[in-house]
């Protein structure tokens, strides 16, 4: 995996925009207005997401290339870097847990706006 195909992979799923809020280097992801994804554009070799906690600390304890995101709450967030032992499946797999645990925090409201979407 690299930083190109992470955003793109991020970029193709429903209601996705990109944004960088808080500098020139970090890419954020968001679906619906929530932040799913966040790619650091200056090493181009890591991106956060957002992760059930118990399964963060299964993941961080089996894989060099996973543990505690810097700057977000670690409970929920996952640093990932792609040119360690997680291969492009199992990224592409915790890019998916991360979009659908933003989802599922979703308001009524909200849900039924995304849900409305082509």
């Amino acid at each position: 995996m690299n930083v190109e195909r992470a955003r793109e992979y991020c970029l193709n799923k429903k209601g996705t925009i990109e944004c960088l809020p808080f500098d020139d280097v970090s890419l954020v992801i968001k679906v619906m207005g929530k932040m799913f994804a966040l790619i650091d554009l200056e090493s181009a070799n890591t991106i956060a997401l957002k992760c059930d906690p118990e399964y963060a600390l299964e993941l961080r304890e089996r894989y060099t290339a996973i543990e505690g995101a810097y700057h977000f709450n670690k409970k929920y967030w996952n640093k990932v870097c792609f040119d360690l032992d997680a291969d492009d499946r199992l990224i592409e797999q915790l890019i998916d847990h991360s979009y659908e645990e933003v989802i599922k925090k979703f308001t009524k409201k909200l849900r039924a706006e995304y849900d409305a979407l082509p």
